[in-house]
This record gives C-alpha cells, structure tokens and sequence, in this order.
C-alpha cells in the first residue's frame, strides 16, 4: 500500500532529506500526513498596501515595481526590491543575502507577509515571507499557515511542500473507520477533509472542526484499546479464593489499619473471592501504607494453598519490600524468599528450586521474576510496586507465571480520576486517602538561592543529632542552556566545605547499578550521613532516620516529583524537613512551589501540577507502554476525553466483539496490536 512508502521516494524529498525527517519520527508517508503542526499562523487576510499599518505583521498583494538594488557598506549588504499595488509602494529589503537581487522580474506578482516598518524615511518590510501569486499554490502566504516542529536542515517551507505533496496524492488511501452514521451522531468531521484542514486551514472554523475529530479519534481508539483489555480480564475465569481467618495475622500487627486502608481491603477482598480474575490498581500516597493492605491479600493468597509474586523496579526496593514483609509477618507461617539480578549462580540456583517446589509462600524479586528459568508450582497473586515503572507488558509476563492469578498493581504516584482511566484504563482502581496516624506533618520551607548556606547548616545541626539527609539535584549536562547546579559541583562544595564534618556519599545517573546500590545500601544501614544524590531516590527508600530532604533547583521538577521526594522524610517519629531552593525568579515558579508548602495531599498535588505543567510533562518520559498521543493533549482534552470514554462503553455495550465496525477492529489491531491481539482475535 503506497501510504506505508518510504517518506524519501516523496515528491521534494529525496535521500538526503529522508534522513532529516526521520529523526522527527517520520519514515513513511502514512507517517507525514499524520505529522500535525505544532501552530497556525493567519496570513490569510491579505490588505492593500494604503490599508497596512506599521508595527504590524500583515500580508499584502504586490508586484515588482523595479530592478533590484545592491547597496554595499564594509560591514553589510544590503539589497533592496521596490513592489507597489497601484495603492501604495513599499520597499522589500534584505541583508548579506545577495543572491536574492537575482530572484525578481518586474511586474511579477507576489503575496507578501512581514513587519512593515518606517526606515530610510520609507515603508518597508525586512526580511519578507512571500511566494508568487499563483492562485492555487500558495503555502506560505495568503492563508492560515500551518507552523512544523524541525530539525536542523529542515524549513517550515521543505516540509509544507513535502506535507501538500502526499495529500494530493495518498490522501485517496486512507480510509475512515468510523461509518458515516457514526459521524453523523457524533458531529465529527470525515477524516480526508479534517486531514486536509490539519494541515492547510480553509478557515479558523474548518481548522477547529479538524482538531476536535483527529483528537476525538485519538483518544476513542486508546481507550476502546484499554477497555477491550479490562474487558477480556473480568471474562477470563480466575481463582476463587474461599474465606480465611486472618485474625492470626492482624493480632499479629503492632497497628490497626486506618478506615481508608479496611475500605479498599474490603475491595479486594471481593474481587479475590469472586470467580473473575482481579486487576486492581491501589493508588496511595506515599506512607498512607499500601504494602500492608497487600501483605493481607498475600496471607489470603497463601493460606488457600497458592504462591505470591511481589515485583519491584529496582533491587534496593526488592531488597526493601523483602526486609518489611519479614516484619509484618513475623510470628506467622508464611515463608518469604528474594530473588534479584545480584544473587550468585549458586544462591540463584537454591532459590528457583524453592520457588518451583513451593517452598515460598511469597517471592519478592525485580523484573528477575519474569525470565524465562522461573517457575512457580501454583502462582495465585501478583503484585506490581510500578511507581511508572512497569508497563501493561511486564504485568502480563508475570501473570502468565501462573493460571490466571489475580493481579494487584501498587502505585505512590496519585493520578487524578480521568487521567487513571487512560493510564490504567485496564484495572479497577482503589485509593487509600489517608495516612496512619502519629506520622508528624513534613515541615516543608521554600528558600531562595543566596540561603543555601543556611540551609546547608541546619542540616549539619540534625546530623549531629544523629539524623540522615538527603540533598537532590537535577544533574545537568554542561551543553544545557539552564545554569542549573549539578550534583557533581554541589557535592565537591559540600564535601569540602559545609559537610566536612560528615560522611557523604554521592548518587548519579552515570553510576553502574550495582554502584548504586552499594551507595543506597550504606546510606540505609547509617554508614553514609549526607547523599548528594540526582533525581534517582524518589522510588519507596525507606529511611527512617532521614529527617532532612534538600532539594536543590526545586524549581526544575514538578510538583509531584518533589512530593515524591518530601515522602522520603518524615517516616519515623523525629519531626522531618523538607527545603526547596529555588533559583529562579518567576512568580510562576513561586507559586507552583508554594502549592507544596499549603498541602501534603498527593492528589490535590497531582491535580495542580497536571493543571501547570499538562500530562506529557507531568508523567515524565515514556513510561506507560502507551502510545505517544500527537494531537490530543490529556489534560486539555479533559472534556472530550469524557465524551469518548462514554462513547467507548456504549460502542462496547452495544457491540462487544466490534462486529458491526470491521475498519475499527483493523484500525485498532494495527495501532495497537501487541496489546491488544489476543482480545480482539478471539
């Protein structure tokens, strides 16, 4: 099919230029028509010379009234082109660009775009956009203009031309999987015309028309996507878990578990003792204690004969989750085993084989838990510690482990409702809102720059006290613009100077794994005072003695990234500080940090920082498994993403096998089809 060619056999495009466009993510020409711009500029109100008003950007009609002109100078040159249109003159001017005097014919006509000004005692306009009056042709002038994301060697002009070329030619293949009845109830534009009017605009109400259908689409295709896959879980028969006397594990507890923690309990109790297999996503914030409720889902789990999986991203969370199930169920019969990527060939060997034999109860372990040597005699629970770690894919690796378990995914990142449906729009969610009682409040300051000293010194005041802290900064690469202070500079300054009287130890991006391990590890077991650390500590380490969270730059993260990192204080019953330095000087930037400093609710947080930053951002990079979306933005969109969950449903309602939408069902296999293959083909 000639829309899957490759982008360089395209008219105006060639080898060469084929290399450009492909680091914009664009290698075929299916990939072109659905590269949108980024913004429009109206150049489509085109004015008489005499109506034209200085200061302004404005296009008018014009035709060569002269020969060019070159004037020299020893620093410029400058070349100059008189147009008229029988209403006024107007002098086209240009400088160090000599070739240009070669361009023109008197009498030609052109449309003409650019800042008129008064100069010389003339009008002109500098540096012009024009192209010649051709009615039909004119992608740069005369028209809404559709503005490109580039790279170095690309213009707005290669990638218009490029851009016209395969509508006119390839429009013809692509084909609407909506039917006309469905846009027709739905008021969506048809797709060749809103692909047309992406790219050049017949007017602003075309050009809004277009943005609502390609976003509408967008996001109906994902969602359908991820209800097809919640769907076909609650079909697939699960383990019905029989009743069990957990009074032997919570007498057990040195705590009681707070409303919140008991509601959501509740929810997977049901879904456990229930036929269907569970997959349920328990949001919580940091503390509010999810790993507790899920120890009694594991108990559940074990004392009706099956086998637990706990997955973590990282090894030191592994090795953390391990330590505090140890201590949850101690005076219990449950049995605990971890399995890592650093355990020795031996060590590794032993534990496979208990695991395979049924030895563990529960196997607490990093994505080692999803190679291909790991078997379980009866697997009933996995359970997903994602802080966006995971995707959809690695879940799915680890259930398959097993015949059907359940699946509980714990997350400490709060995402507001609409955006979870998207995000997790494949598992039920649950929220633990509130935190165990006698945590003491973080007690959260947001400085300027010129008193980090200050900061700096307090917080060798809690360390003679004995306490830990950490000090986090965003690690910039010397090439990047933004003067931000980086961990390697910030730690030769404290380590010589206000911590030489501490023992620091130093966490970067750079480090190998195990390197940083060995840091982490020390910092937990008390052998390292202060860790200067990059943004890589706001994964679940739990250090109680940490009382003191300087962040460096604050004003660099986002807001749920900082409340992340507050979480890591504040765990133990010494009252914990968290300190923002800020170095910029934006209001902006002032306000967005006092949101931290007024609550340490994580979604009212999340809900503020998505409402700043949007949801690209606010997620951080690609770590859903989901697609990237190119027209639709989530949280703008918030209102027809709204609209297309409930389109979604009833489409599904109505038609739960998509029998009646063949070009949908191939749309969505094509999109979306490792995750969505073996539901839809069934």
């Amino acid at each position: 099919m000639s829309i899957d060619l490759d982008i360089q056999y395209v008219k105006g495009v060639g080898p060469k230029r084929a290399k450009l466009f492909r680091k914009l993510g664009i290698t075929t020409v299916k990939d072109l028509i659905f590269y949108f711009p980024r913004d429009y500029e109206d150049r489509s109100r085109i004015l008489r010379i005499e109506d034209l008003e200085v200061g302004e950007k404005q296009t008018f009609k014009a035709y060569v009234a002269g020969n060019a002109r070159e004037i020299r100078t020893s620093r410029v040159i400058i070349t100059k082109v008189p147009v008229k249109d029988g209403t006024g003159a107007v002098e086209l001017v240009w400088y160090n660009q000599p070739y240009m005097k070669n361009n023109f014919k008197v009498g030609e006509e052109y449309i003409i775009n650019g800042k008129l000004q008064f100069k010389y005692g003339q009008l002109v306009v500098e540096n012009p956009v024009l192209e010649k009056s051709e009615e039909d042709l004119n992608l740069n002038t005369g028209r809404i203009v559709p503005i490109y994301s580039l790279t170095e060697g690309l213009t707005q002009n290669i990638v218009r031309k490029a851009v016209f070329n395969v509508l006119g030619e390839y429009l013809d293949e692509i084909e609407d999987f909506f039917d006309r009845e469905f846009l027709q109830a739905k008021g969506l534009m048809d797709l060749k015309e809103a692909l047309l009017n992406i790219h050049f605009p017949k007017n602003e109400e075309k050009l809004l028309k277009a943005k609502y259908r390609l976003k509408y689409q967008e996001l109906f295709l994902l969602q359908l996507a991820l209800f097809l896959v919640k769907k076909s879980v609650k079909e697939k028969k699960g383990i019905r878990f029989r009743k069990v006397d957990i009074t032997p594990f919570s007498s057990n507890l040195p705590f009681k578990l707070t409303p919140a923690q008991i509601k959501v309990l509740k929810e997977i109790v049901i879904d456990m003792a229930s036929d269907k297999v569970m997959n349920r996503l328990v949001q919580g914030d940091v503390g509010a204690g999810k790993t507790v409720v899920a120890a009694f889902a594991m108990y559940i789990a074990a004392k009706n004969g099956y086998q637990v999986a706990m997955m973590a991203p990282t090894e030191i969370l592994a090795k953390q989750h391990y330590k505090t199930l140890e201590e949850i169920f101690k005076g219990t019969d449950i049995r605990i085993g971890l399995l890592s990527g650093s355990l020795s060939p031996s060590l590794r060997k032993e534990v496979l084989e208990k695991i395979k034999e049924g030895e563990y109860d529960v196997v607490v372990g990093t994505h080692a838990l999803i190679e291909e040597d790991v078997t379980f005699k009866k697997l009933g629970l996995c359970i997903t510690d994602e802080q966006h770690r995971f995707g959809v894919r690695q879940r799915a690796l680890l259930a398959q482990k097993g015949e059907n378990p359940d699946v509980l995914v714990m997350t400490a990142t709060p995402i507001p409702r609409t955006l979870a449906l998207i995000l997790y729009g494949d598992l039920d969610i649950s929220i633990i809102d509130q935190l165990p009682p006698g945590r003491k409040k973080v007690k959260t300051y947001i400085i300027p720059s010129y008193m980090r000293r200050k900061a700096y010194e307090f917080a060798m005041k809690e360390v003679k006290k004995g306490r830990q802290v950490y000090v986090v900064c965003p690690l910039i690469e010397e090439s990047d613009k933004i003067k931000a202070v980086s961990a390697e500079i910030v730690y030769k300054e404290i380590y010589q100077d206000a911590f030489r009287e501490a023992k620091v130890g130093l966490l970067h991006g750079k480090m190998s794994d195990s390197e940083k391990e060995r840091i982490m590890e020390a910092f937990v077991k008390g052998e390292i005072d202060i860790l200067v650390s990059t943004t890589v500590i706001e994964v679940g380490v739990n250090v109680p003695n940490a009382t003191v969270m300087i962040v460096e730059n604050a004003d660099r993260f986002g807001l749920a990234q900082l409340h992340q990192l507050r979480g890591r204080v504040g765990r133990s019953e010494y009252q914990s500080y968290c300190i923002l330095i800020n170095y910029s000087s934006s209001e902006l930037s002032k306000k967005r940090l006092e949101v931290l400093a007024k609550t340490s609710d994580g979604f009212k947080i999340a809900e503020k920082d998505l409402e700043i930053r949007g949801p690209g951002e606010f997620l951080g990079e690609k770590q859903h498994g989901l697609p990237e979306l190119k027209i639709a933005n989530l949280f703008e969109d918030i209102d027809i993403l709204k609209k297309v969950q409930k389109d979604v449903e009833n489409l599904l309602y109505e038609d739960p096998k998509l029998e009646k939408y063949p070009k949908l069902k191939q749309t969505l296999v094509s999109e979306f089809y490792d995750r969505v293959k073996d539901i839809i083909l069934n």
